[in-house]
């Protein structure tokens, strides 16, 4: 039996299963959209096993279609704000939630019977078991199978040469229509005109026969057919700077990408196995090791970048936009360690949350208390921030209190861990599985802390940038008039609230006069993005000094009423740990935070460089070269290919036109970014063989994003694809860059071929 039969065969079984057969003979569900919208939909499994289908019995020949990888999770029962709204029509046991990857709204269905709810439910987790399961070979082979099945417009499981020519313009690829032909004959081996599965598969292979990693191959392998174990050794040695190219790592490689059973006894890898090994997750640009926890958890909190939201109850913008548990639920499950409750108080005694004074519609305080409890620690067990910016009376306030002892438990941390007043933040480690508050605090000296105001809320009142102006160099003492103000703000504050606040405790910045050994830990200050920058620029080692000790979070500027985001690599330069971006909106600042935390198991915690540690810190951003132990390095990135671009514009005839553009974020000398030239008409395998050379100064702080654009000579370039990764996480040699929607989620099988270079600057 062939791989291919063997595949055929596993399908079969799969497609036995009864929860697959009631998902491929088809269900009427109901698609809830809110309390009012609930309308039927024929939803059913296509023959791909891999995609869903659905559409109105009644409105025309519309009809949508969604792959099973797009989903995430299957959440059974009363599981989301549209079905709990609809919970006294339709009991739990005919509910269900697709939660999609990404920004991609959930799909809320109701099923006629609860045997039918159930065998959606176990089918569809069955089947994102088995996507979230294979490896590149069988991802690839679904892959080739999902566009045999979509271009065979005729359902007869076999492919004419016009069908093919179809599938090529969707494949992205303009070919030659006498080369296309020529390897459609040579596919069929039968000579009947068409292409049935297996033939197609080896005419997908002949498609996608890499020059570019043949040569690669043939420059290490003796004889052009094989590599033996010693030819791949010196090649994981000399190119891909791999250890010392070891003999074990050598075999295990084999071992796992070699399709041979028989090379495999020999130890021996083909040119197949050697393209499975470079398109795997080792062979991919980012570090394996740097892919989990490696980095040490026991120092202060205020060491280390966190993984931090603005308005995280927004879904869309934060003038009309919708308030919802979901984003919670969003922003958690992406590493996010600190997240955001803008408090107001409710008519009915219950505090709410929403952006104040805005159209944004309104959620339950208490309710995002249980979803934090649900979710905080699924993604991670490391501590989560609540900030609370506080417009609630002393009487909600206190039932905010009740709801987080409550609702938390446990999970609150409510009293300093060894009962000593701390010296510094406890660590990451320490606070494992703990929710700290973040607000203001009842007592201390008045002349510390101006009323507890963080300038996120006197922003509200138009007050914080006035006041900032004096931030470099503001007197240590209040006069009367500001003591008077602080003891009216405490008035205005709840003690059982207050007495929540361990760590976080909200104070306005003073400047940076007092010495960072005077700085009490457990207190931090908010500032917004433009005061931040004006700070980084003025004052930068002052600021590096004092993040060494305390927390500093910096949020958007409220003129950003779109929820566009800031670039959060500038406040990074100076140590602020809690730089909080709007996650609801995608793009290049996105794009960074996410790059910066996909290292260290993606657990929303990244440890800062040393020199940003070290309280006497002489470190400046603007002036990287004075930094002891300089050593600046040179990247260089030959960016060899392309394979499998997905399409912009979805027209039949249209085929991208790609170039790829290097960006380099990081201390402001290593801002930098270059591009190769486009190549007309192909998004399938576009080969650049280009080169673009960078000089990364602080090579600690650097990111590295890779953008891939449909030029355009009329107007501005579309987007198709972005990979962005810390600069300490790239891997030297041959390696692919598995690239990412706009959304940041996989868009396989595309990717980029490159060879990194990192070296000395001499």
């Amino acid at each position: 039996m062939t791989e291919g039969q063997q595949m055929e065969s596993q399908n079969q079984s799969f497609q036995d299963d009864p929860d697959i057969k009631v998902m491929t003979a088809g269900s009427t569900l109901r698609k809830v959209k809110s309390r009012t919208w609930k309308k039927q939909r024929h939803f059913r499994l296509l023959d791909d096993g891999l995609s869903i289908w659905y559409k109105s019995r009644w409105v025309g020949k519309g009809h949508s279609t969604f792959s099973v990888s797009e989903v995430e999770a299957v959440r059974e029962g009363h599981q989301s704000e549209v079905l709990l709204s609809i919970a006294e029509e339709f009991s739990a046991d005919l509910c269900f939630t697709l939660v999609f990857h990404g920004r991609q709204g959930n799909l809320d269905l109701v099923a006629e019977s609860p045997g039918e709810a159930q065998a959606w439910i176990r089918g569809l987790r069955k089947l994102i078991n088995k996507a979230q399961t294979m490896d590149e070979k069988q991802r690839l082979d679904q892959w080739v199978r999902d566009w045999f099945h979509k271009a065979d417009k005729n359902k007869d499981g076999k492919m004419n040469f016009k069908e093919v020519r179809t599938l090529l313009k969707m494949m992205n690829v303009d070919m030659n229509d006498e080369h296309a032909f020529h390897l459609f004959t040579m596919a069929d081996q039968s000579e009947s005109g068409s292409l049935e599965s297996e033939q197609f598969v080896l005419f997908y292979k002949m498609l996608t026969q890499r020059d570019e990693v043949w040569r690669v191959f043939q420059d290490y392998s003796g004889n052009g057919e094989k590599l033996i174990l010693e030819e791949l050794e010196s090649f994981l040695k000399v190119e891909q700077q791999e250890g010392d190219g070891s003999t074990r790592h050598a075999r295990e490689l084999i071992d796992r990408y070699e399709p041979s059973e028989a090379a495999k006894k020999q130890g021996i890898m083909s040119l197949e196995g050697f393209q499975m090994y470079l398109c795997s997750q080792e062979g991919s640009i980012f570090r394996p090791e740097h892919l989990g926890i490696y980095q040490d958890m026991s120092q202060p909190l205020s060491h280390y970048f966190i993984s931090s939201s603005h308005n995280t109850y927004l879904l869309e913008d934060q003038l009309r936009g919708q308030s919802s548990l979901e984003a919670y639920i969003q922003a958690l499950k992406r590493g996010c360690r600190c997240v955001e409750v803008d408090c107001w108080d409710g008519s009915d005694g219950e505090p709410v949350v929403y952006h104040g004074h805005t159209l944004t519609s309104k959620i339950l305080f208490k309710d995002i208390i249980v979803t934090l409890k649900e979710y905080a620690f699924m993604t991670s067990d490391l501590p989560v921030i609540l900030s609370v910016e506080n417009h609630c009376g002393v009487e909600q306030q206190t039932i905010m209190a009740r709801h987080l002892r409550q609702i938390l438990g446990d999970t609150l941390l409510r009293n300093i861990l060894d009962g000593q007043a701390p010296q510094h933040l406890p660590s990451p480690q320490e606070l494992k599985g703990k929710i700290l508050l973040k607000a203001k605090k009842i007592g201390g000296h008045l002349d510390e802390t101006l009323a507890d105001i963080s300038d996120e809320e006197d922003m509200a009142n138009g007050s914080a940038e006035k006041r900032s102006v004096e931030d470099l160099s503001a007197p240590e003492d209040l006069n009367h008039s500001e003591k008077v103000i602080a003891q009216k703000s405490e008035s205005n504050l709840s003690r059982e609230l207050s007495d929540l606040v361990v760590y976080c405790k909200s104070v306005h910045f003073r400047g940076f006069k007092r010495a960072p050994l005077n700085l009490k830990c457990n207190e931090m200050s908010s500032f917004s993005e433009s005061k931040a920058k004006r700070l980084a620029k003025e004052a930068g080692t002052d600021f590096v000094q004092h993040n060494s000790v305390q927390l500093s979070r910096i949020y958007p500027s409220g003129l950003r009423t779109d929820s566009s985001n800031y670039n959060p690599q500038e406040m990074w330069n100076v140590g602020c740990q809690i730089v909080a971006l709007n996650f609801q909106t995608a793009g290049l600042e996105m794009d960074l935070n996410d790059g910066l935390f996909r290292q260290n198991g993606r657990c929303g915690y990244v440890l800062k460089p040393g020199f940003m540690r070290d309280i006497n810190t002489k470190f400046n951003p603007e002036k990287p070269e004075e930094q002891p132990g300089y050593k600046p390095l040179r990247l260089s990135i030959q960016v060899i290919s392309g394979q499998q671009l997905p399409k912009v514009n979805q027209k039949e005839g249209s085929i991208v036109d790609p170039l790829v553009r290097v960006e380099v974020y990081g201390v402001p000398q290593d801002q930098a970014k270059d591009e190769t030239s486009h190549i007309n008409n192909n998004g399938f395998n576009p080969v650049w063989n280009q080169t673009l050379n960078f000089v990364i100064h602080t090579p600690d702080l650097a990111l590295v994003r890779f953008v891939v654009e449909d030029y355009d000579k009329t107007s501005k370039n579309d987007f198709i694809g972005q990979y962005t990764l810390p600069f300490t996480c790239i891997q030297s040699g041959y390696r692919h860059i598995h690239l990412l929607s706009r959304d940041g989620t996989a868009i396989p099988p595309s990717s980029l071929f490159v060879n990194i270079s990192i070296s000395d600057l001499t």
